[in-house]
C-alpha cells in the first residue's frame, strides 16, 4: 500500500509543482506538462513488454529492483538541474511503475484466500487513491513552502521503506507457483471485454476530467479557490467510492464494474447538461469522482479472476489499455475544445463511457444461456483437453 502510494503521488505530483519547476529551470508551464503526459505514454507502452521480459523472474526480486528504480529516479529528479535530466528520471519512474501494477496484485492477493481477494484489491486502491488526496496536496503545499524538489526527495524515502520491507519479508518463490499466477476462471472473451471497457471508460473519463478546472470555472461560475476545494471534494468523492466498492467486490463483482462505469456516464453527461447550476455541478462531480477510481479497481479485479493465462500479463495489459485511455483522452478533449465550449469535452467523455457501457452489456445479452438439468443428462459435458492429457499419462 506504501508503494501503492509512493507511484501514484510521483505520477501525479508535477501537476501541482508546474509554475514551481517552470520557474526554476526556466522553461514553459506546457513543456513542464509533458512530464505527465510522457509519463501516461510510457506506462502505457511499456507494461506489456516489461510483464513479458520478466515473467520467470521471482516477484521478491522484481519488486525490489522496481522500487530501487523508484529510489534512483526521484533523488535524480530532486537533483536535476536541467529539464532534460529531470525528464529522463521521470520516465524511468514510468518504467517502474508500468510493471509495478502488473507485478504488485498478484502478489498480494495471492497471500489471502480467494474469497478475499476483492478486499485486497481495494485496499491497494484505496493507497493510490489517498496519492489524490493526501499525496499530492501535501507534496504541493511542501514545494510552495520550501522548493519543489523537496516532496519529490521525500518519495525516494517512502519508497526505500517499502523497498527495505519486501526485501526483508517477502518470501522467493518461483512466479508460476504463486496462488494467483493463474485466472480463477479463464475466459478469453470476458478478458477482452473489460480491456475494451476500461480502455473506453479511461479515454472518456479524462477527456473531461483533463479540463476540470476550466469547466468548473466557466460553465459552473467558481472562484479559483471554491474549485480548488472542489478538486478536493473529486479525490474525497474517488477515495469514498473505492473504499465503498473494495468492501463489496468479491460479493457482487460483475455488478460493480457495472455500476462504476453507469455512475461515471451519468456524473459526465449530468456536467454535461446541468453544470452551469453550480448545486447540481457539485452532484455530479461527486458522482463522476466517486466512479473514477473504482473503474479502474473493478477491470483491475476482473483479470484476476478472467486472465487466459498469466495474471501479471493481464493485469499488465490492462494496464498499458487504462493509461492509453487516459492519453487518448486527454487529446480527445483538447480537439473538441476548439470546436465547442468546454461542456463538448463532456459529452463526448460520457458518450465514450456509454460505449464502455454497451460493451458489458452486449457481452452479457451474448453469453450462452446455460444448459438445463435435463440436458446436461442427456449430453453430459465432454473431459476437458487437460484432464484427457492426465488421464492419458497415468
Amino acid at each position: 500500500m506504501l508503494a501503492a502510494f509512493t507511484f501514484n503521488t510521483a505520477e501525479n505530483l508535477p501537476v501541482g509543482l508546474l509554475e514551481l519547476i517552470s520557474e526554476s529551470l526556466r522553461v514553459s508551464v506546457s513543456a513542464v506538462g509533458l512530464l505527465v503526459t510522457g509519463y501516461g505514454v510510457m506506462v502505457a507502452v511499456a507494461s506489456l513488454p516489461l510483464a513479458h521480459a520478466v515473467r520467470a523472474v521471482p516477484r521478491r526480486h522484481v519488486l525490489t529492483g522496481l522500487l530501487a528504480a523508484l529510489v534512483v529516479s526521484s533523488l535524480v529528479a530532486a537533483l536535476s538541474t536541467s529539464y532534460w535530466l529531470l525528464l529522463a528520471a521521470r520516465l524511468l519512474t514510468a518504467l517502474a511503475q508500468a510493471l509495478f501494477w502488473a507485478v504488485m496484485g498478484p502478489v498480494a492477493v495471492g497471500l489471502f484466500p480467494p474469497e478475499v481477494r476483492g478486499r485486497v484489491i481495494g485496499a491497494l486502491s484505496v493507497a493510490g487513491s489517498l496519492a489524490l488526496v493526501l499525496g499530492v496536496p501535501a507534496g504541493t503545499w511542501l514545494g510552495r513552502w520550501s522548493d519543489w524538489t523537496v516532496p519529490i526527495a521525500l518519495l525516494a524515502g517512502l519508497g526505500l521503506v517499502s523497498l527495505v520491507t519486501i526485501a526483508a519479508l517477502l518470501p522467493t518463490s518461483r512466479p508460476e507457483e504463486q496462488p494467483a499466477a493463474y485466472g480463477t476462471r479463464p475466459d478469453v472473451r470476458r478478458f477482452g471485454v473489460v480491456l475494451a471497457a476500461g480502455a473506453l471508460a479511461a479515454t472518456g473519463a479524462f477527456a473531461g476530467f483533463t479540463y476540470m478546472v476550466k469547466f468548473l470555472g466557466e460553465v459552473s461560475g467558481f472562484s479559483p479557490s471554491a474549485v480548488n476545494a472542489l478538486l478536493v471534494a473529486f479525490g474525497v468523492a474517488c477515495l469514498a467510492g473505492v473504499s465503498i466498492t473494495g468492501a463489496l467486490l468479491d460479493r457482487f463483482p460483475h455488478a460493480a464494474l457495472a455500476t462504476a462505469l453507469v455512475t461515471q456516464a451519468v456524473g459526465m453527461l449530468g456536467l454535461y447538461a446541468a453544470g452551469a447550476d453550480p448545486v447540481a455541478a457539485v452532484v455530479f462531480l461527486v458522482l463522476m469522482g466517486g466512479a473514477l477510481g473504482p473503474a479502474f479497481m473493478t477491470t483491475q479485479n476482473a483479470m484476476l479472476h478472467c486472465a487466459p493465462g498469466r495474471t501479471d500479463i493481464a493485469l499488465a495489459a490492462n494496464s498499458g489499455a487504462y493509461n492509453a485511455g487516459i492519453a487518448a483522452g486527454a487529446a480527445i478533449g483538447g480537439l473538441v475544445l476548439p470546436l465547442a465550449d468546454v461542456r463538448g469535452a463532456f459529452l463526448a467523455g460520457g458518450m465514450l463511457t456509454v460505449g464502455a457501457c454497451a460493451v458489458l452489456l452486449g457481452e452479457r445479452l451474448l453469453r450462452p444461456v446455460p444448459e438445463s438439468a435435463a440436458d446436461q443428462r442427456r449430453h453430459p459435458p465432454s473431459a476437458p483437453s487437460g484432464l484427457l492429457r492426465r488421464i492419458s499419462v497415468c
